[in-house]
Parts: structure tokens; sequence; C-alpha cells
């Protein structure tokens, strides 16, 4: 029997050994992903790995994500219960590696691998048992289709009747009273057909086994256990009968060892979001479950919508951010420097992912698009060591996204081609911009490259929304976007007089 938890897709095993995205370095650190990681993992490093790899893959399917979020939001209501199956199944998986003896290292001698298998499977069994035992309970109220569906599995397929007599099946497997083979001859008498079958004296009456009173019918012959060749040719019928048998049941152990170590790992993304929905609790901050809109769908529609790697940071809550866009396909993101402006782009870039991988995000309320992938392009720090000139590096880290681009993805650009002067800056950015557009890539664009802000705002384009990061009449931040046109200022000086003045 082959059972499987599809805790992450509805009818097929996530395959965990997918490729990551491409660059999927640079992403992690411009948007901070480690951050969010590093919480949601909760000291717990055998978390990590795969919930960063279902955490950048994500899903580009609405049926697949919303079926990750019921299990999500019961994860939230039970998160005890969840974390009980999660250590029975790490329980389960840590019980193969206690077996010292090793069943597939043993393959040579099948008297070793059946009584392996048997004593394994038996632990397993009970571990199934413990499993069900956690999961069916009567206050345990599950509402979403995937736990509700692995509920109906472990008390339909995995039954009591069904588990008794699995472990019937085991004790006779055990061959206290012996191994009763049949075969047939085969060309020039040699021996064929090998079967294993229950004892033969298998339910009969005391005296019969104390007596060995023998059938008729049969022919029995005794050999000297002292006969070295005879002892040989015994145990090699001993391994042609049980062999098939052996690696049988060898195969079963295998199965609930992969069932057992699939819900382990699927459980890490449920267990990660308990974490984090706990943290988020403890510091204040909301959280909510996105609507989610079609690939070639535009929309961005939030409110309150905050950086979780900036509210972890902090331990508090960080101001957010209102967005109501339908079908625009670009944002122009411009205004006073320390505004907020990356912050959002970044809080965008995080809310995306983890709407995609199936989980909440951070704000009161979001509406989005998906997206076939997820590129960033941020400005970097300056670097001695660079070989090339800093504008050619920014380039060289653009044409690696377009190698790579395809329709419906989104591109998150933050002071991209600032290297240079504003005229021949601002060109690369149309440029690049206008073929973005035409590809059908959704782009978030954080700049203060003034020629292309303008530029792009005299035409007014329907599908673009212009979004500035609001200042006060005194300098103040309030680190909130508000749609507004361009200014032909990032005021500097307010930073220069925040600073030396100050002093």
């Amino acid at each position: 029997m082959m059972i499987r938890p599809y805790l992450l897709c509805r009818d097929r095993e996530f395959d965990f050994e997918q490729d990551l995205p491409p660059q999927e370095s640079e992403m992690v650190e411009d948007l901070e992903i480690d951050t969010l990681l590093e919480v949601m993992v909760g000291g717990d490093r055998s978390l990590e790995k795969v919930i960063r790899t279902i955490f950048l893959l994500g899903s580009r399917d609405a049926a697949t994500i919303e079926y990750r979020q019921g299990i999500v939001q019961d994860c939230l209501r039970h998160p005890d219960a969840i974390r009980n199956i999660y250590d029975i199944a790490v329980e389960a998986v840590q019980t193969r590696k206690e077996q010292a003896l090793g069943i597939y290292a043993m393959s040579s001698s099948p008297s070793l691998v059946l009584s392996s298998a048997v004593k394994l499977l038996r632990m397993l069994i009970d571990m199934i048992d413990k499993l069900k035992e956690a999961v069916l309970r009567d206050d345990l109220a599950f509402a979403s289709q995937g736990l509700g569906q692995f509920c109906e599995m472990l008390g339909g397929e995995l039954n009591d009747d069904y588990l008794s007599s699995l472990r019937g099946h085991l004790d006779e497997l055990d061959l206290q009273e012996g191994v009763f083979v049949s075969a047939e001859l085969g060309t020039g008498n040699i021996g064929t057909n090998y079967v294993l079958h229950q004892p033969e004296n298998r339910g009969a009456g005391w005296m019969q086994r104390v007596f060995n009173v023998e059938d008729a019918s049969s022919y029995r012959f005794r050999i000297n256990p002292r006969h070295e060749g005879s002892s040989r040719a015994l145990e090699q019928l001993k391994y042609l009968g049980i062999s098939a048998v052996a690696n049988a049941l060898a195969q079963s152990a295998d199965n609930l060892l992969r069932f057992f170590d699939l819900l382990r790992k699927e459980l890490c993304l449920y267990i990660g979001c308990i974490n984090l929905a706990e943290k988020l609790a403890d510091i204040g901050c909301p959280i909510t479950f996105p609507e989610i809109r079609g690939l070639q769908e535009r929309s961005l529609c939030c409110e309150e919508l905050y950086d979780i790697c900036l509210a972890l940071t902090m331990e508090d809550r960080p101001v957010g951010n209102d967005v109501g866009a339908e079908d625009k396909g670009l944002f122009i993101i411009t205004g006073a420097n320390k505004g907020g402006k990356t912050t959002f782009l970044r809080s965008v870039g995080l809310a995306q992912l983890m709407m995609q991988a199936g989980m909440f995000v951070p704000a009161e309320s979001y509406r989005a698009d998906m997206c076939s992938g997820l590129f960033t392009h941020f400005r970097r720090r300056e670097d001695e060591a660079m070989e090339s000139g800093k504008l050619e590096e920014e380039l060289r880290r653009m044409d690696d996204i377009v190698s790579n681009l395809q329709e419906d993805c989104m591109v998150l650009l933050n002071e991209s081609f600032a290297a240079t002067n504003d005229r021949e800056g601002s060109e690369i950015a149309r440029q690049i911009v206008a073929a973005f557009m035409q590809k059908g890539v959704k782009v978030l664009f954080v700049t203060h490259l003034q020629g292309f802000a303008h530029s792009a705002y005299r035409q007014q384009a329907d599908n673009t929304v212009f979004l500035r990061a609001e200042r006060k009449p005194d300098g103040q931040r309030t680190y909130r976007m508000i749609e507004a046109e361009p200014l032909r200022t990032s005021y500097g000086k307010d930073l220069f007089r925040r600073i030396f003045e100050a002093g």
C-alpha cells in the first residue's frame, strides 16, 4: 500500500529536489529573507533547508496556494496538535537511524533482512497508532481539505483492523516454527518457483505438536546436524525460500519510512508558519490570508502592508502602506531619501513570496496576482574588490535577469542604473522598462532618475502607478507611500541638516 500525506499538493508529492529559482542568492540578500527564515526555523535547523526550498519555489497554481492556506489556518487553530504530529514523524524517521543493522546493507542475508524488516515494521506500526491517536481526536475539528483527507486516510486505509492484520502477519514472519518452503523441479531437476508457506503444523493440537504425528502421504528425511555440506544446502534452500518475502517486507518498511519522512518534510512549512505567527502576535503585527489573482491579471491592493523582516528585527510594528491598484503593471516609486521606499519595495517582494508559498502575508488585507518568477535588482554598495565599473556590474546582473525572464514575472528594481548620470541612466531605464512591459513583466521601480520618472509621468500610461514617499512640510518622513507626481528633488538637504546640524 502506497500512502502519502499530500499536505503541500492535493494529489501529488512535492518535489524537494527541484532546482531553486535563478538568482536565488541575490533575491535572498536583497529581501533579507534569512531574517524571516530564522524565525520560522525557531532553533530547529532541520527545518531550514526544507522551508527555504518551499518558500523560494512557491506555486503558480491558485488552487494549490489556497489548499495550503487552508492547512495553515488549521495549524494556527491547533498549533500543539500539529507540533505533536511533527514530533511523531521525526521520531519515526529517527527509528530508522537507530536500526544499526540496516536492512539494505544486509541484502546478502535474507534471514537478517527479514528479521530486521519485521522489527522495523512493528515499530513503525506503533508509530502509526501514535499518529492516529494524535490526529483522530474529537476536539480536533480540521476544516481544511488537506488535513481532512489526511485524517480520512489514517482512519480508512490504516484502520485498526488493517493494522491488527499486519501485526498478525508479522508474528507469522518471525518464523519461530521453522521455515516451510515449497518448490518445483525445473530444467535439469534444478529447483524453481520457491514459495514460503505458513508452517505446516499451524493450528495443530498440542498432542500432535509434542509427538510430531506425521502425515502418511508426506515424505521426510533427516540430516546429521554435523554435516557441513548438508547444512549449507539447507541454508541455500532457506535463502531461496525467504528471499522474495524478505525483499517485499523491506520494501514495505521503506514505504512506511517514506511516508513518515514526507510527513516530516511537508509539515516543516506549517511548523514554520506557526513559529512565525506566534512571533508576530507577540510584537503586535497583523497577518492576513491574501486573495489570489491569476498570472495574467494585474492587482496590488493592500492595507497596512509592512516589511515583515523589519518587524522581526525591530520586534515592533513598522509603518504599513495602503495601495489600491488594479490592472497596473508598472509602479514607479520616487520621493525623499530615507523615506521608506526600499522598505516598501521589500515588503511587496516578501508578501509575494509568502503568498505563493501558501502562507499568510504581513498586512491587514492583501490582494495580488501571482507571478511566474520573482527577480530583484537592488543597488549594491561600493565594492573595492570589483574588477569592473559599477554600471557594468549592474548591467551584468540585469543581463542575468533578462536571460531567465519569462512572461508574468515580477521584477523589483531598487535605484538601478544610478551609477551613471541622470540622462544616461534614465535612457537605460526607459529601454529596459519598455522591454519588460512588452514581455508582460510586472515592474516595481524605486528610482531617483528624474528624467525617467518625469518622462513616464508625462506619458500617463494607463497601466502605470506613481507612488511617492511622503514628506511633511517640516521635513518629517512618515514612511508611507502616497499616489502622487514625482518631484524634482529627493530632499538631500534634509539629510544634510539632520546629520550635520544635529552635531
